[in-house]
């Protein structure tokens, strides 16, 4: 016999009935036994062999008995037969097997190898098989195991007398341990004899010798290790719940994870569901039936979870009785079976059709808890799988759904903590950009879609004598905190703005405030980690220069009129919050119509690719022909930016320069002598006239005379009148070499001066001074038309 394939079909009687009734399969042992030659049976109806009537079939994969059978030449048979219903498989139908032994010798002699191979008493499962595989001896324990006794088991092979397509597995094994001469080591899980829960199973297939050594048959010894099989089952469950979910700081993503974990290694449907957030609270810690839940998540082990009678995202009412009412009010675990679930089956109608549908037979529902709060609750079902819900699954999904519970509620603190910080963010921001007369202006904020809100500002900052001041900026840091600190820069450069200082001399006090910031935030002698970067530049559409200097930011992208874009080169500075490092500034002249674009790095600043492919896209959706701008940033936003959202914040500030005529402007040189003054005035009445704004004359020329004559009394020459207007606004400015400003004072009754620059400043709207390189300015706006 060959080695590859040792079975002696002979030694065992082996039939194939299918479901109908019909012989598919006649060996050469059940022509032995009875007689029929194949082609005599083969096709014709099993019941055609019986002698007498046959005992009806009891439910079960698996029987034995002894039927009296009728031989070819009409004498009855009894045999004792051993059947197996063997499941379709690889597209075979489902079929009986039924076998006998027709080899059974009798007890083996003592000297027999076979015979003393085995340790007949041993607790481990133990069995002999013969050179030919088929079975001689096995001790009580195997015979428990298998549901046989050994005399009705001797001479059949191992897939004879379990059945499964695990048993023809565990053969093969054997085959190679008969060819070899060398033990193997196999693990399975499989159902045994006629029970009905699987078991786990550690084998050891090992050669028989005879005391020449050559190899009689084969001893296999089985372990039965379920307990320690499952444990590790529900430990690597755990472990995988524990990579899975969690894996985004989203609520419904989150939720999904834990049904899917769940199936199929738990159950074969799951649903979560959770309570809406309260407004501006917890949810509550005691329930009341009925219940409102929305619908989280759901999934089963049928494509298209066609047994869920609630959509995700869709909230219905839980009354008393239904798992879900019942677990939250109760405060645990639940489990129940369908005949619990009654009531309310039959007040949810619908849901009690897919229970019969389905054949749905236990549900287990647990509360969604994490630290001390109520979030919902998982319902877990079984319908394909036959077995109920046992303490060991209680305890396993009690353990996946905290591990997600957590994860529920990190998700909806962030979602709270982001929409706060996002709430901030957009009340420290500009709600719309000033109109002004030196640029039209448009800007974009957008937060990062899973970091969270960052500390990205933009501003635009109308100062005196029609000039602008653009700035855009960048906190370090993520949240509630990085969005208060920008808040404090914005106002900070808003006020140093007000008093008119230069760019760089800007970022110098700005930079004094951060590392002051930084110290606030920082505990016992150790600074904070508070920094910025920021760009800060001042557009005059009079003589239409640009200064600007820059703190560790992206240098702004210059476009000008039939010109392609560039970036301007800007002086590097160190970040905001380093202290004691300069800061410079550059100044350059912007042709009427020129666009400038201040950015935030989060704009082109990618993992999936360098900055300098972002500054090329931005060049290039720039350069597009557009006379809006608003359309040009929603173009640079769909240009440079994925869909799913962006990983830091942006912010995008773009402007277009303006240019004021010189016939807007006029300019005088004043002596230094007050008799002046009123020719002075007469000129500027003249120039209103030419301006069509005569009915600004009368304060004009208080204001003017009020100006000039301080300037000549107490400043330094050479001293310049300039008027300036727009539309609506008209500008009084008088500079001298003095850099003493003067300061608002309310004279007293006997005082003989005082009240000029209080009378200033009742007819103008406003006023100020600004510094300049050559001495001081003073200022005044005035309204040319009343806003009705």
């Amino acid at each position: 016999m060959s080695p590859e394939y040792p079975f002696d079909e002979a030694a065992t009687a082996r039939v194939v009935v299918d479901d109908t009734g019909t012989v598919v399969g006649w060996n050469e042992g059940a022509r032995s036994l009875l007689g029929w030659a194949p082609a005599e049976v083969v096709g014709r109806p099993a019941a055609e062999l019986l002698a007498e009537p046959a005992p009806p079939l009891p439910p079960g994969p698996r029987w034995d008995g002894t039927l009296a059978l009728r031989h070819r030449d009409g004498r009855s048979v009894r045999v004792w037969l051993l059947a197996h219903h063997r499941p379709p498989r690889d597209g075979a139908p489902a079929t009986w097997l039924v076998v006998t032994p027709l080899s059974g010798d009798g007890p083996l002699s003592p000297d027999d190898p076979l015979a003393t191979a085995a340790l007949m008493q041993s607790p481990c499962a133990v069995a002999v098989y013969d050179e030919r595989l088929r079975l001689a001896r096995m001790n009580a324990a195997m015979a428990e195991v298998t549901g046989l006794t050994e005399e009705r088991a001797r001479g059949l092979r191992l897939s004879e007398i379990g059945g499964r397509p695990q048993s023809d597995e565990l053969e093969g094994h054997m085959v190679r341990v008969l060819a070899s001469g060398r033990a193997e080591d196999v693990q399975t899980y499989t159902r045994t004899g006629g029970e009905d829960h699987a078991h786990a199973w550690l084998a050891r297939f090992a050669p028989v010798t005879d005391a020449e050594g050559r190899v009689r048959g084969v001893c296999l010894a089985a372990h039965d290790f379920t307990d320690n099989y499952l444990a590790r089952e529900r430990l690597q469950l755990v472990n995988e719940a524990s990579v899975r979910i969690g894996s985004t700081l989203d609520v419904t993503r989150t939720a999904q994870e834990l049904a899917e974990v769940c199936v199929p290694a738990l159950a074969d449907f799951v649903s979560v569901d959770l309570l809406d957030p309260q407004e501006g609270g917890d949810p509550p810690t005691r329930f009341a039936a009925p219940l409102s839940l929305r619908r989280a998540a759901h999934h089963s082990v049928h494509p298209g979870n066609p047994m869920a009678v609630v959509k995700p995202g869709e909230v219905q009412t839980y009354p008393a009785g239904s798992p879900q009412a019942d677990s939250l009010v109760a405060g645990r675990t639940i489990v129940a079976s369908v005949e619990d679930l009654d009531a309310w089956l039959a007040w949810d109608t619908l849901r009690g059709e897919r229970v019969r549908e389905f054949g749905i037979h236990s549900t287990m529902s647990v509360p969604v808890r994490a630290r001390g709060m109520t979030l919902g609750v998982a319902v877990l079902t079984r319908y394909r799988r036959p077995d109920p819900f046992t303490a060991d699954d209680v305890l396993l999904a009690e353990e996946i759904t905290a591990r997600a519970a957590v994860c529920v509620d990190n998700a909806r603190r962030y979602s709270r903590e982001r929409d706060t910080a996002l709430a901030l963010q957009r009340s420290l921001l500009p709600r719309t950009l000033p109109d002004t007369a030196a640029v039209d202006a448009a800007s974009r904020y957008l937060p990062a879609a899973r970091a969270g809100v960052g500390g990205d500002w933009f501003d635009v900052i109308p100062l005196s004598g029609m000039r602008v001041a653009m700035v855009v900026g960048d906190v370090v840091g993520q949240g509630v905190q990085a969005s208060a600190t920008m808040g404090r820069l914005r106002t900070a450069v808003r006020t140093l703005a007000d008093i008119d200082l230069a760019p760089d001399e800007l970022l110098t006090h700005l930079d004094d405030l951060v590392v002051r910031l930084s110290e606030e935030a920082g505990g016992e002698g150790s600074p904070g980690e508070v920094g910025a970067s920021c760009l800060y530049a001042v557009y005059d559409p009079v003589s239409r220069r640009c200064t600007m200097a820059g703190a560790d930011h992206p240098p702004p992208l210059l476009l000008r009129p039939n010109d392609a874009p560039r970036a301007v080169e800007l002086p590097p500075g160190p970040p905001l919050g380093v202290g004691g490092l300069p800061f410079e500034s550059t100044e350059l002249e912007l042709a009427e119509g020129s666009v400038l674009a201040f950015y935030t790095d989060g704009l082109i600043d990618f993992p999936e690719r360098d900055q300098d492919a972002g500054l090329r896209l931005l060049s290039e959706a720039l350069a597009a022909d557009s006379d809006s701008l608003d359309e040009t940033c929603d173009r640079v936003l769909h240009a440079l930016l994925p869909a799913g959202g962006v990983a830091d914040d942006v912010a995008l500030l773009l402007a277009r320069t303006r240019g004021l005529p010189a016939s807007q402007v006029a300019t005088w040189d004043i002596p230094a002598d007050p008799a002046l003054v009123a020719p002075i005035r007469k000129q500027v009445v003249d120039q209103l006239d030419r301006w069509e704004l005569s009915e600004a004359s009368f304060t004009t020329e208080l204001v003017v005379s009020e100006l000039v004559t301080n300037a000549i009394r107490y400043g330094s020459h050479p001293i310049r009148l300039r008027l300036i207007h727009d539309a609506a606004t008209l500008i009084c400015e008088v500079s001298d070499s003095s850099h003493t400003a003067p300061h608002l004072r309310r004279a007293k009754t006997w005082d003989e001066g005082g009240r000029g620059l209080l009378l200033v400043a009742q007819l103008t709207q406003r006023w100020g001074s600004r510094h300049t390189a050559d001495g001081k300015t003073i200022w005044a706006e005035l309204a040319l038309f009343d806003e009705e």
